[in-house]
């Protein structure tokens, strides 16, 4: 049976037929997909899937009749080389544990692991180049990883204050898209509004760190329990790989009184991050101050009130955004 690509959206009908096929495999469709394999029988049923978004690879189920005899190694492929049509130059996959060897088997490598769930890749040592690109200092490292979307006040407080509290402070910029901002000027922000502080270490969070995109969860069938899944699996990466490489040993994070998923995301650090000997730190958000309503002000035209929210490094970048968007 040969394996067809569709590029999103699917047909009302194909997409019907799709998700249910998900569905009775105990998975979930997220609607990210940018093009999905479908490898169907001689009556046009579909008998095993998966799917390509960006540069993750997800969503692969195989009939129960069709289990082990190639089928998903079919679908594997079929994607690997649209990518590769496509530029796709780098894969990472997430899954269940018990498909893991499954997955090494095609030429993926394991980058962490927890009980629910496994990330891979299809670099050998994509993590570890990774690692090796980041500056390595000695002392006391902290950490902070943000958004920044836009860089405020309340984000400078904390890299202010983390920094006067660590020998060397590692700032990932977070590398998804999705925000208001491209990763190219979440980054610039950051790197013109901590300009100053001397032991900052600048890096792009790649695909590692507070990816969605990197870590999805369609195999979690409960979508509350799939941001843990994430949660989980983020903060695994960093404690039991990233922290032990750079010598971090406090994280910093700003109190988050409006998003229950960020708040949830912390308060899993505060019980994980110890474990490992790494302290959590949380620091009151400014009165009056977040990216949220810096954002909500930009989208109403109202630029010249974000101007006591944000350093002015970020003031001139909402300028050229407005100016972009006249």
């Amino acid at each position: 049976m040969d394996v067809t690509l569709f590029y999103t959206p699917l047909s009302g009908h194909l997409n019907e037929r799709y998700k249910n096929f998900l569905c009775s495999a105990g998975l979930r469709d997220e609607g990210d997909a940018d093009v999905v394999a479908l490898m169907l029988d001689d009556d046009f049923q579909i008998v095993a899937c998966g799917a390509r978004a960006g540069h993750t690879l997800k969503q692969f189920a195989v009939s129960p009749d069709l289990e082990g005899g190639g089928a998903c190694a079919s679908v594997l492929s079929e994607l690997m080389n649209e990518a590769s049509r496509s530029g796709v130059n780098r894969l990472f996959l997430c899954t269940k544990p018990a498909n893991l060897a499954m997955f090494a088997s095609m030429g993926f490598y394991p980058v962490v692991a927890t009980p629910d769930a496994v990330l891979m890749e299809d670099r050998r040592n994509g993590f570890e180049s990774f690692l090796a690109s980041i500056p390595h200092r000695e002392g006391v490292s902290g950490a902070i990883v943000l958004n920044g979307d836009p860089f405020t006040r309340g984000h400078l407080q904390l890299c202010e204050y983390a920094a006067a509290r660590c020998d060397a402070l590692y700032l990932f910029s977070v590398s998804e898209e999705g925000s208001l901002f491209s990763p190219d000027e979440r980054f610039e922000m950051l790197d013109r509004g901590t300009a100053h502080l001397q032991n900052r270490v600048l890096c792009r969070s790649d695909a590692y760190l507070v990816s969605r995109a990197t870590f999805p969860a369609y195999f979690i069938r409960d979508e509350r329990h799939a941001e843990s899944v994430r949660a989980d699996l983020d903060v695994e990466l960093f404690r039991s790989r990233i922290a032990p490489a750079l010598n971090i040993s406090v994280r910093f994070v700003g109190e988050e009184p409006f998003s229950p998923t960020t708040r949830s995301y912390n308060e899993r650090m505060k019980e994980l991050l110890p474990e490992r000997g790494i302290e959590l730190v949380e620091i009151p958000r400014l009165d009056g101050i977040s990216a949220s309503r810096v954002r909500a002000l930009i989208k109403e035209g109202r630029i010249e009130e974000t101007k006591d929210l944000v350093p002015e490094t970020t003031y001139e970048a909402i300028i050229r955004y407005a100016q972009r968007h006249a």
